[in-house]
């Protein structure tokens, strides 16, 4: 993968830098909300495939460095100020009741639903272009959680290593979660290589990726990552039967329907998985994580609502 087009000063410093073309400080802030994403985005990559026509030992850049947490607290800032404004638990439940509470947090969600639009009424440009967006992600899908294993006590580590083995398709290359959507992109008529529509993500799609990656990559935020698990597995079955519908309906059926059909099975046991034996053994094993799971799972819910809504607003969609 290549560095991603700059999208304001601080990208543009940041894509300098990395490609040994830069020099001097960073900008004191950046242009705009999306430049900070694509910047973050960039830096958070350093940990994952990295770039191609970056400067060796970029990821031990100490400005680098600097830069990306100074915008990582700025993004959890405003993650924690959403949280505190929506949340609807006046109190923080008891270790044993977060799976009741994560199944309430699920319930709760009302938001308008890309699924039901994709299986009903959206058209091929469409989908192509929420494919777009989503592959940002599910070419390195699971690789963010997997950042949490060793962060976590035995009874949720091992639970999670369970729900991670199935992702990476339980030992067989071929079965790979993120090899099935590449596949699948292929199949399509869209490029499968990792990170080739990155210049054509949303600022939702780039928040969502920064999130994962915030929650991932920080000891501090493991009940953060683990309640955005159990919130993503828990809304996730139904949705990728309603998309496997939409897309045998306009005719682009094969490997992408059949990367969403994986997830109808396995994603109803991985709900399980992570709502009852990752976050429900983490918060028994440490209560103090019981809050930090609950804003976990409210933030996957909240970027996944920003990045339908952007998307359904594009196309006109108004329910």
């Amino acid at each position: 993968m290549r560095l991603p087009k700059p999208r304001g000063c601080l990208s543009e410093w940041v894509v300098g830098r990395l490609s040994g073309r830069g020099a001097g400080d960073a900008p004191a802030a950046p242009e705009s909300a999306e430049d900070a994403a694509i910047s973050l985005w960039t830096l958070h990559e350093l940990c994952y495939a990295g770039f191609e026509d970056a400067v060796d030992r970029a990821e031990r850049d100490t400005g680098l460095i600097a830069l990306r947490h100074r915008l990582e607290d700025s993004l959890e800032e405003r993650l924690r100020a959403r949280w505190a404004e929506h949340r609807s638990f006046p109190t923080t439940p008891d270790p044993v009741d977060v799976p009741a509470a994560l199944e309430a947090l699920v319930a709760a969600d009302g938001g308008r639903s890309l699924a039901d639009h994709v299986r009903r009424r959206a058209d091929v440009d469409q989908v192509l272009e929420l494919l777009r967006q989503r592959s940002v992600y599910q070419l390195k899908e699971a690789d963010p959680t997997t950042w949490v294993v060793p962060h976590l006590p035995v009874r949720a580590k091992a639970a999670l290593m369970e729900v991670q083995f199935d992702e990476y398709g339980t030992g067989d290359p071929n079965r790979l979660h993120a090899h099935l959507f590449a596949r699948g992109m292929e199949s399509v008529g869209l490029r499968p290589e990792y990170g080739a529509y990155v210049d054509d993500a949303l600022p939702e799609t780039l928040e969502l990726n920064n999130v994962l990656s915030l929650f991932g990559l920080q000891r501090r935020l493991r009940g953060a990552a683990m309640g955005h698990l159990a919130a993503f597995e828990m809304t996730s079955s139904i949705p990728a039967r309603k998309i496997a519908q939409g897309l045998d309906r306009l005719g682009l059926d094969g490997p992408m329907v059949r990367y969403y059909d994986e997830h109808v099975e396995a994603d109803a046991v991985h709900e399980q998985l992570a709502a009852h034996d990752v976050c429900g053994t983490l918060a028994e094993d440490e209560p103090g994580q019981v809050g930090e799971i609950l804003f976990g799972a409210f933030t996957c819910l909240d970027v996944e609502a920003r990045l339908a809504d952007a998307l359904l607003d594009s196309w006109g969609v108004d329910a």
